[in-house]
């Protein structure tokens, strides 16, 4: 009993392994476990396929043994594995444990693998337990821009602007389900019958967009729009030809005279990456709140708070809409408020945000083009149902945003800021705008490239004036600039 007595101060003794944790558990099924090898061809055990990198090569990896096989190797370690040290611990020290495992339970299936295959199998269950599955090759790939699961067995990435179909699946709908739910625990949400549609973000920002059966009539579908680690730099949308030096020139001077700018564009076209390359011109020491539905804007100020909306629960209580945040940035003493997108009645708030001294806010909406984009703003207001005459409406949207940049996705996949455009006033119940600078487009080359040029309009903008009063100045020339593309 002496000996027990000194137990609690030798308690830091080393916890047994992974595998031999698992060792113990299998001791009493590992007959069971184990199959005759006469099952397997010699040819089924020494196939080799191509590999790629978003799937394991080797020994027929599309089959439903494979899955089998991985299924039940996580299943096992699922079963002795303590999830909570698992994360405290070095990823390789894992990586080391979790491959003992899987040497023996490989060998206790019978089952022959090379070196490199039984790495792969090993980084795959990896990715099972500490990861998200078949997709955490395809989040390695910077150069994915998104990620679309139509189902379980059918996943395409878009790359360069081109969508394309790739062999990753998952082993189920079941499986596919799992992933989502992991997905969306992390940010506090949840996805059920009850709520089966569901957005959500990934820690390096990401957005996340998953909807479930019963809605989901071919079972559950995901989407991914992956951000870049970093903000896309000035000098990177001029390499891309997303924009041209004058345009750019003239932009930044906008955003540190504190003109409210409204960017405009359709799905994928680059509204939030135009929204985070322009916010790099505002001043350091202004202080910015930022208001979104997902976090997804990456700000390199120092001094901004950062604000997201909450759904509401399973008794429809404990929501918090855009609409109330936007209230309480306003009682925080703002520089700016940049809103990632107006989708409903916030819209009003925002625009009594502008103009009553917060200027120099940005935001983002869904339009085909600035006039478009107008009729959105006025259709968004008035659902705050306060039975605001039209008029007053556009009077305040014409005194509250003075910009316009409108971007696309063009039809060979680039991204441009098409229309630069400035608020002149309000002409026959409608916000009039007119373009500053435009890309012009003349047609398509032989290797599919859209062809054009970005050029001044030839009028000079009114926002000249209020440059000129904020001390900013634009160089000589800049409306002289001509910028042709694949011609």
């Amino acid at each position: 009993m002496s000996t027990d007595s000194n137990t609690p101060e030798q308690s830091p003794a080393p916890r047994p392994s992974l595998a031999q944790l698992l060792a113990a558990k299998n001791n009493q099924t590992v007959t069971k476990s184990a199959r005759p090898a006469a099952k397997r061809s010699a040819p089924d055990q020494e196939t080799h396929g191509p590999r790629h990198p978003a799937t394991a090569g080797g020994f027929a990896r599309n089959t439903d043994r494979y899955f089998e096989l991985k299924s039940e190797i996580h299943k096992k370690l699922i079963g002795v594995l303590d999830l909570d040290r698992v994360s405290s611990i070095p990823k390789e020290r894992v990586r080391s444990e979790i491959g003992r495992v899987v040497e023996r339970l490989l060998d206790d299936e019978r089952v022959p693998m090379t070196t490199a295959e039984q790495n792969k199998i090993v980084e795959e269950v990896l990715d099972e337990v500490l990861g998200l599955g078949p997709l955490e090759p395809l989040l390695k790939e910077p150069s994915i821009s998104d990620i679309l699961v139509n189902s379980y067995n059918k996943v395409y990435i878009e790359r360069m602007g081109r969508l394309q179909l790739t062999p990753v699946r998952f082993r189920d709908n079941g499986h596919l389900l799992h992933i989502i739910e992991k997905i969306v625990a992390q940010v506090g949400r949840r996805v059920d019958e009850a709520q089966p549609i569901v957005d959500a973000r990934l820690q390096d920002g990401s957005r996340v967009n998953a909807i479930i059966p019963p809605l989901a009539l071919d079972g559950p579908s995901l989407s991914i729009r992956r951000f870049g680690r970093h903000v896309i730099t000035s000098e990177e949308m001029l390499a891309n030809r997303t924009i041209m030096p004058s345009m750019l020139q003239f932009l930044a001077a906008c955003v540190q005279a504190k003109t409210t700018i409204l960017i405009s564009g359709g799905t994928g076209s680059g509204k939030t990456t135009t929204l985070n390359a322009l916010s790099r011109f505002i001043p350091g020491e202004e202080r910015i709140i930022t208001i979104e539905d997902t976090a997804e804007l990456q700000l390199q100020q120092r001094h901004v708070v950062k604000f997201e909306t909450r759904p509401a629960n399973l008794t429809k209580e404990g929501g918090i809409n855009q609409r109330m945040l936007v209230r309480t940035a306003l009682r925080m003493r703002p520089d700016r408020i940049v809103v990632g997108e107006c989708r409903g009645a916030e819209a009003l708030d925002m625009l009594q945000a502008m103009n009553t001294g917060v200027e120099g806010s940005m935001t983002t909406i869904h339009a085909n083009t600035p006039r478009d984009a107008f009729s959105r703003l006025e259709a968004m207001i008035l659902m705050a149902d306060l039975q605001i005459p039209t008029r007053v409406i556009l009077q305040q949207l014409a005194s509250a945003i003075k910009m316009v940049v409108q971007v696309s996705r063009l039809q060979d996949g680039s991204r441009k800021i098409i229309n630069i455009s400035e608020v002149i006033g309000i002409k026959e119940d409608h916000i009039e705008v007119r373009d500053v600078f435009f890309f012009e487009r003349v047609g398509v080359n032989a290797e599919g490239k859209v062809q054009g040029r970005f050029r001044w309009s030839g009028e000079a903008p009114k926002i000249l004036h209020r440059l000129k009063i904020s001390g900013i100045g634009l160089p000589d020339g800049v409306f002289d600039e001509v910028l042709n593309v694949n011609l």
